[in-house]
Order: C-alpha cells, then sequence, then structure tokens
C-alpha cells in the first residue's frame, strides 16, 4: 500500500518565532520533546540493541535443533525448564531465533527504505522542478506502480527474481533470497515519497530564493541540490521513517508466504508461518515473533506520527 502524501510542506521550515520573543526550538529539540517520539525512540533502540548484541543476549545457535527441543511425541517444548519462551517444530530455541530475526527484518526494511528514498526524491525532484513532459512520464510511471496491489507487486516480483547465489568481484557471495526481498520491497514502497517531494517542489520552485538562484545563472543542478532538496528533506525523512514501519511488514508478509529468506534463517514472518498449525498446541511459537512485528512496527510509526506533528505549525 502506497503512502499518502503528507499535510505539511517546506513552510513549516520558515515558520515564525513565538510571540514571547522567544527564539523557536529547532526540530531536533521539538521532536524530543514528543511523547510519542520519545516511545518510539525507545522502541527503536531497543530494537538496535537487540541487533547488535543478539549474539550476547543468547548464546544458543538459532538454527540448530535443541536436545531437548520436542519430546517423546515430536511437539515443542514448553516455555520454562531451560526454554524461556519454548521451542519450535524443529526444536530450536523461539527467544534465540526471535533474537536473530531482528536483524533480517531491520536489514531489508533500512535497506529497502534507503533506496525506496533514493528512487522516490529523485523522480520527485526531477518531476517537479522540470515539469512538462518530464513530469507526465514520471509521473504516469508513479501511477502506474501505485495502481498495482503492493503486497501482490512485491510477490511476483520476489517469485520471478533469480535465486542463485550473488558473487561478488572480490569472491564473496550474497544471499540472493535477502537481495531480491529488499529489492522487491524497495520498488513497490517509492511512490509516496515521489509524490510528496514533487507536490513539495512545485511549490518551492516559484519561491523568491529560487527565482533569485535563476537570476543569478545557478545551474539546474546547483537549483535542485542546494535549494530544493534541503527544503524537502524533512518530508522525505519523516516518510521514509514511516516506510520503514511498512517494509517490517511487507517483509514478514513475504517470509511468511516463503518468498522471504532461506528457511532455516531466522525470521518473523517465517517463524509465525511455521508456527500457523501449532497455534492452539503451543501458540508462543507465533505469538513471540508476533509481538517483535507489532513492537518494530509500532516503533517506528510513533516516531514518523511525533515527526509529522511537530513539522506542522498548527500542532505546535
Amino acid at each position: 500500500m502506497a503512502l499518502a502524501p503528507t499535510e505539511f510542506s517546506a513552510e513549516t521550515l520558515h515558520a515564525a518565532p513565538a510571540a514571547s520573543g522567544r527564539a523557536p526550538l529547532s526540530f531536533g529539540r521539538r521532536l524530543l520533546r514528543h511523547r510519542l517520539a520519545q516511545t518510539g525512540l525507545a522502541i527503536i533502540a531497543l530494537l538496535v540493541v537487540v541487533w547488535i548484541f543478539a549474539p550476547q543476549i543468547s548464546n544458543i545457535d538459532p538454527r540448530a535443533p535443541l536436545p531437548k527441543g520436542l519430546d517423546a511425541l515430536s511437539n515443542p517444548h514448553p516455555p520454562g525448564d531451560g526454554f524461556r519462551f519454548g521451542a519450535d517444530t524443529l526444536g530450536r530455541d523461539v527467544w534465540t531465533r526471535t533474537l536473530y530475526g531482528t536483524r533480517v527484518s531491520l536489514l531489508v526494511a533500512f535497506c529497502a527504505m534507503l533506496t525506496a528514498t533514493f528512487i522516490g526524491t529523485t523522480i520527485g525532484l526531477l518531476s517537479g522542478y522540470f515539469g512538462g513532459w518530464v513530469d507526465v512520464i514520471l509521473m504516469r510511471i508513479t501511477e502506474t506502480v501505485m495502481a498495482l496491489p503492493t503486497i501482490l507487486l512485491a510477490i511476483a516480483m520476489a517469485a520471478v527474481l533469480p535465486d542463485e547465489p550473488l558473487v561478488l568481484s572480490n569472491g564473496w557471495t550474497l544471499d540472493r533470497r535477502l537481495f531480491n526481498l529488499l529489492l522487491a520491497i524497495a520498488l513497490v514502497t517509492w511512490t509516496g515519497i515521489a509524490r510528496a517531494v514533487r507536490g513539495e517542489v512545485l511549490s518551492l520552485k516559484e519561491r523568491e530564493f529560487v527565482e533569485a538562484a535563476r537570476a543569478m545563472g545557478c545551474s539546474h543542478w546547483r537549483i535542485v541540490r542546494v535549494h530544493l532538496l534541503p527544503n524537502v528533506m524533512p518530508t522525505v525523512i519523516t516518510l521514509a521513517t514511516l516506510a520503514t514501519a511498512h517494509n517490517i511488514l511487507l517483509e514478514a508478509g513475504l517470509s511468511f508466504l516463503n518468498l522471504g529468506v532461506e528457511p532455516a534463517t531466522p525470521s518473523w514472518g517465517a517463524m509465525i508461518s511455521e508456527g500457523q498449525p501449532y497455534i492452539l498446541s503451543a501458540p508462543w511459537i507465533i505469538l513471540v515473533p508476533g509481538v517483535a512485528v507489532v513492537l518494530a512496527v509500532a516503533g517506528f510509526n510513533l516516531l514518523g506520527q511525533a515527526m509529522q506533528e511537530t513539522l506542522d505549525p498548527r500542532k505546535r
């Protein structure tokens, strides 16, 4: 599902000082004082700590079945007795796999967000600044992608991309399924950013400082890079934050459909898919990664909402 353009604009960057005469707080300070931002940043910081220190938090191999992970009837071990949150259908520790699943979900979400942000910002800047046939072509492409259901388009792309390992020039190999996953997500989530940036640029390019830059003989590249891009960055950063939450959901959905990383690699969506047949007899297999998905999405959504309200002068 494409992200809708936000209601704020670059005008918020030039808001007048308060009537009391005190200098207005910077965007960063206003954001840090926002309760939603504080909660969202705390959740994101927790996820980053888990991402970095997962091996120190749990020294269990997330891929290897444990000796007591299954009972005599091959049922998963329930929580307790050495298993903090129980074992999964293969006897692997659910807690450890959830910790390592943070790495896959955040890596895919961040990389896909950066790629989609670059594509969307570039297309939005070019479309809004040059207008004419450039705007027509780029916006028709954007609207075509937006017209297709996001999850179905991501499924189709993830299914048709090759699965062979990607060998780099230095001899290293890259997990092709992981690369395909983040590429598929990035190529279907850039449209909202492109439309929002285009709308900002259409307004900004008529402002006096842009007209002055043209009169001084500045090149198109300098006007876009120096005068337009910095003014649309607050919008881009806010949409990128919200897109990260959307990417986490997309990654979980594609992994649930077995279109994500390799089955043995810990992934929240794959863990939920594996535990679905045991939802009544072993609900912990689904609940633990499910709570992780909800927590991660909530953290980025809270931060994005706080950024929207901080940039909107009507809500200051």
